[in-house]
C-alpha cells in the first residue's frame, strides 16, 4: 500500500454531545498518494445549485476498504449512509455499486483506474479506507475525486471511536456536498419534533429528537404532558418548547446532553411560539392577555422581559432575521392574517404579504434572503416562501393540512409535516414529517417511529 503523506496542519472537529458516546474527532487533510500536488486545470467539477430544477450528478460511491472484516463491514454501511444522504439531496445520482468494476481494495491500494469509472458515466468518485488505531479507534480516511480530471479534489482523516462511524459519514456526506456545491451541507444535523400517538381526541404528545436521516431516535419526554413548538438553540444543545403541566402552559428549556430542564418563566394567560435570537441570548414568543396577543422577549441571563408590540390586534409567531436586526410575524391588524415585518426593538412594522388567502408560521431562512410560511387559501394549505421585501412568493407543497416549516441550516431545504384524515368517515388523523428543497421537486418523507408534527431543524451539531 501507497504511503500517505499527511499534512501537519490539524483541525479540530466538532466536539461530538454526550448523547452519542462520541470522541473528540480530530481532522487532518491528507495528501494524493504520494505528493500533495495542486489540482491540474480543468472545467470545475461543480452543481449550480441555484439553477432551479437541477440535473443530479452522477457520482459513485465505492464501500470504504477496512483492515479487517469488522472494518469492512463499518466501511460498507458507511459508504451507504453517504449514498443515501446524497440521494437525498436531490442533487447527486449515486450508482449502484453492482455496476462497479474496480474492486474496493485495488481502489483504495493504487487509486482509480479513471477508464473504468468514466465507463459508468460517473462524475465524481468517493473511495476511502478504515484501520484500526493503537488505541482502538478507528481511523476513516476518504478522497473524492474528479473522474474526468482524474485527479482528487479532496482528502480527508478522521479518528473516531468505531460507535461514530455514522456521524462520520454525515460529515463526510458534508464535504462532499460543499466542495461540489459550493454551499454548506446540512447532513451533521438533528430534528426535534412531536411524537404523536393515540385517538383524535386524546393524543399523546411527547417530545422526540433524531438525526436527520431519521436514525439515533429518542424520546425526551414521557407524554405524561402536553408538548408544542420546540425549537433549537443557535449551539443545537438546547431546545426551547412549550409544555402544559397541570394544565398550566409554561416556556421550558431542555439541555439535550444533560436532560436537565428549567422553566424559562411562568407568564399570565398563554405563551405561543417561542424561539432563539441568532446569538442564543434571548428568546422572542408571543404572550395573550386578555385575549389579545403581542411580542415579547426575554434575555436567558437577566430574565429581563421586553414588550415589542402593543395592539388590539393578534400578533405572534415571531422569528428573527439571520443579522437579528429584524423580525418577522403574523398578525390580523391590517383585518386578515398577514406577515410583518419590524425591527429587532419592534419599531417601524411594515406589511409584506397581499395575497389571496392568510398567512402563518413565519419563519426566516438562515441564509437571510428568504421567508418560510405557511398559507391557507380555499380550505387547503401550502407551505411557501417570499423574499422579506414581499416579492417572489412561491409555493412549493400543498395537503389537506400541511403546516410548521423549519430550515435546513443552510437555507436550502425545508422540513414541515402534514396531516391527513384516516379510519372510517375520516374522524382519525395521520400526521407525518417531510422534507423539501427549494425547488419543490424534491419532497419526501422522514421516517418516524409514530406520527409526528412542529418538527425543527437544529444547526449543524457542535
Amino acid at each position: 500500500m501507497t504511503q500517505l503523506a499527511f499534512s501537519n496542519a490539524q483541525a479540530a472537529l466538532r466536539k461530538p454531545s454526550l448523547h452519542r458516546l462520541m470522541s473528540v474527532v480530530t481532522a487532518l487533510m491528507i495528501a494524493a498518494y504520494g505528493v500533495l500536488s495542486p489540482v491540474t486545470a480543468h472545467a470545475e467539477l461543480k452543481i449550480t445549485v441555484g439553477a432551479g430544477n437541477v440535473q443530479p450528478m452522477p457520482i459513485a460511491i465505492a464501500a470504504f476498504h477496512g483492515d479487517n472484516a469488522s472494518n469492512q463491514e463499518i466501511g460498507r454501511q458507511l459508504a451507504e449512509v453517504v449514498s443515501q444522504n446524497l440521494k437525498r439531496s436531490g442533487l447527486f445520482a449515486p450508482l449502484d455499486p453492482r455496476a462497479f468494476i474496480q474492486d474496493v481494495a485495488s481502489l483504495s491500494a493504487q487509486g482509480p483506474r479513471f477508464g473504468e469509472w468514466r465507463a459508468l458515466n460517473t462524475q465524481a468518485l468517493v473511495s476511502g479506507m478504515i484501520q484500526n488505531d493503537a488505541d482502538g479507534r478507528l481511523r476513516v480516511e476518504f478522497r473524492l475525486w474528479d473522474v474526468f480530471a482524474q485527479s482528487q479534489i479532496e482528502g480527508m482523516a478522521y479518528m473516531t471511536t468505531p460507535q461514530n462511524w455514522r456521524r462520520i459519514a454525515h460529515i463526510i456526506s458534508d464535504v462532499i456536498y460543499k466542495r461540489l456545491t459550493g454551499e454548506d451541507g446540512y447532513f451533521d444535523t438533528r430534528v426535534v419534533y412531536i411524537s404523536e400517538d393515540g385517538p383524535a381526541n386524546k393524543r399523546i404528545k411527547r417530545l422526540a429528537i433524531m438525526d436527520q436521516d431519521g436514525q439515533n431516535h429518542r424520546y425526551l419526554t414521557d407524554g405524561s404532558y402536553l408538548v408544542l413548538t420546540p425549537r433549537f438553540s443557535p449551539t443545537a444543545q438546547e431546545i426551547t418548547y412549550l409544555a402544559y403541566v397541570n394544565n398550566k402552559p409554561r416556556v421550558y428549556l431542555y439541555n439535550i446532553d444533560t436532560g436537565r430542564q428549567e422553566i424559562l418563566g411562568d407568564f399570565p394567560g398563554m405563551t405561543f411560539a417561542p424561539r432563539f435570537s441568532p446569538d442564543g441570548n434571548k428568546v422572542i414568543m408571543s404572550l395573550a392577555t386578555s385575549g389579545n396577543s403581542d411580542i415579547y422577549t426575554m434575555d436567558l441571563r437577566s430574565r429581563q422581559v421586553k414588550r415589542l408590540t402593543d395592539n388590539l390586534a393578534i400578533d405572534t409567531s415571531p422569528s428573527y432575521s439571520a443579522d437579528a436586526k429584524r423580525v418577522v410575524f403574523e398578525s390580523d391588524r391590517g383585518g386578515t392574517q398577514q406577515l410583518y415585518i419590524m425591527g429587532a426593538d419592534g419599531s417601524n412594522p411594515q406589511r409584506i404579504t397581499f395575497g389571496e388567502g392568510r398567512y402563518a408560521n413565519p419563519v426566516w431562512s438562515p441564509r437571510g434572503d428568504l421567508i418560510a410560511f405557511t398559507k391557507i387559501l380555499k380550505g387547503r394549505f401550502y407551505i411557501g416562501v417570499i423574499r422579506p421585501d414581499g416579492n417572489g412568493e412561491r409555493l412549493i407543497s400543498s395537503a389537506f393540512h400541511v403546516e410548521g416549516p423549519s430550515w435546513s441550516p443552510n437555507g436550502r431545504y425545508l422540513t414541515y409535516f402534514k396531516e391527513i384524515p384516516v379510519g372510517p368517515g375520516g374522524q382519525q388523523r395521520s400526521a407525518k414529517l417531510y422534507t423539501i428543497d427549494l425547488t419543490g421537486y424534491n419532497e419526501r418523507e422522514l421516517q418516524t417511529p409514530k406520527d409526528g408534527s412542529d418538527p425543527a431543524w437544529s444547526p449543524i451539531n457542535p
